[in-house]
């Protein structure tokens, strides 16, 4: 983790503090920005006309790469600049972290698309106690034209579809830049993503860290004459690019989602038709189902087994809160889960050994086909093979237990 993660200042950036400075703010609106002199000193004027109507000291805290005049006007304006060398939203909020002194940190663009002129609903929501509040430009008012078409119709009601089923969530509108987060909140996150992805980093470490989270209407519009957007300005593959690492940090935060119960689904299906063939070939309303079935039966086992306890071992991975690896630890207890893998191989050595000895008995030999404890030897080496990914799984779940404070 880098020290920016860890709320240690980084020598490479540089505070700039104006003459007429916040004291003791308890609302930080922090944004990034990245060449934005055509909008900033609006931007911010709409800030200062939101925070008149609040009651609450609030400091605005731009996090600037720019190579234009946006930290001079800025600074001008009565806004603390941080200048960092680093681009990339999620990277801003990293190296801001050190910097936020608000109890409550509302974040958003420079660009004028989000009205900061209203504020109140946010500041509401954070008297209320929530943690975690999300903007949503579906439930509140989309200027026309504010949004691509392919964005407002398809890329981000999709995702948020796909967010939402995967995580067991409601949200209505995931990629909304203007939200609001405890500092508490947002330290605990320990954000890692650089760039766009921040954003789903954050709906999803919300939900982990059980932090109480609502939504809050609010107007988007469109970009004020004379400005591009940052999209744009990358090109046509950016806004692309943007859903590809976004739908990336979803699947990597709930690999389990993919894991846990197709590996369940697997597993029984897989050990029905071991152990139902166990004694043999049989035939069932004229269908024959022979060893090919045990064998297809053998491969489900174990690629069940497989995906049943990597979900296992994801979900300890990114168990924020520790209540999940508490579950895990308890259902395989060292003792108990060790001297169960023990019993599936002794039983698995037990049902190969009468295979074994027909087999040597017949001089290494079976003239006549597969024998049917042939079968029953193949459901014993399932035995086996299921009992060493039981065992390794149970070390590497206390492994992961005894050593996830060094992480």
């Amino acid at each position: 983790m880098s020290d920016m993660q860890t709320g240690i200042l980084d020598p490479n950036c540089k505070l700039l503090v104006p003459s007429n400075d916040v004291f003791e703010p308890q609302l930080s609106i922090v944004i990034p920005a990245l060449n934005e002199e055509a909008t900033i000193g609006l931007f911010i004027d709409w800030c200062l006309e939101g925070i008149k109507k609040i009651d609450l000291p609030t400091e605005i805290l731009i996090v600037d790469s720019s190579t234009d005049r946006t930290a001079e006007i800025a600074l001008s304006k009565g806004a603390r600049v941080l200048k960092a060398p680093l681009r990339g939203l999620g990277r801003a909020y990293i190296d801001a972290l050190p910097h936020i002194r608000g109890k409550y940190v509302l974040m958003g663009d420079c660009d004028c698309t989000y009205d900061f002129r209203k504020l109140e609903p946010f500041v509401e929501k954070f008297k209320q106690g929530f943690e975690y509040i999300m903007g949503s430009r579906f439930t509140g008012y989309i200027e026309p034209g504010s949004m691509p078409a392919l964005h407002q119709y398809f890329g981000t009601p999709v995702t948020t579809y796909l967010l939402n089923v995967i995580y067991g969530q409601q949200f209505s509108d995931i990629h909304c830049g203007m939200r609001g987060i405890t500092l508490d909140g947002l330290l605990r996150m320990k954000l890692r993503s650089q760039s766009w992805e921040y954003a789903s980093e954050m709906v999803l470490k919300s939900v982990y860290l059980g932090l109480k989270t609502t939504e809050v209407p609010i107007h988007f519009y469109k970009d004020i004459n004379g400005r591009v957007s940052q999209h744009k300005r990358r090109g046509f593959l950016s806004p692309w690019l943007s859903g590809w690492i976004n739908l990336k940090a979803m699947f990597v935060y709930k690999a389990d989602f993919f894991l846990f119960w197709p590996g369940i689904i697997c597993l029984i299906t897989g050990m029905f038709l071991v152990l139902f063939l166990a004694g043999g070939p049989r035939i069932v309303n004229g269908l024959g189902f022979s060893l090919y079935w045990q064998m297809l039966g053998a491969f489900l086992s174990v690629l069940g087994a497989h995906l049943f306890y990597s979900a296992i071992l994801a979900q300890l991975l990114y168990d924020f809160r520790g209540e999940v690896t508490k579950k895990w630890i308890t259902i395989f207890a060292y003792n108990r889960s060790v001297i169960l893998s023990g019993v599936f191989f002794l039983l698995g050595l037990a049902a190969t050994l009468p295979f074994l000895k027909e087999y040597i008995a017949n001089h290494f030999l079976f003239s006549q086909g597969i024998p049917n404890s042939g079968y029953l030897a193949t459901a014993g080496i399932v035995f086996i093979v299921l009992s060493f990914i039981n065992f390794t799984s149970t070390l590497l779940t206390h492994a992961i237990y005894e050593c996830r404070d060094n992480f």
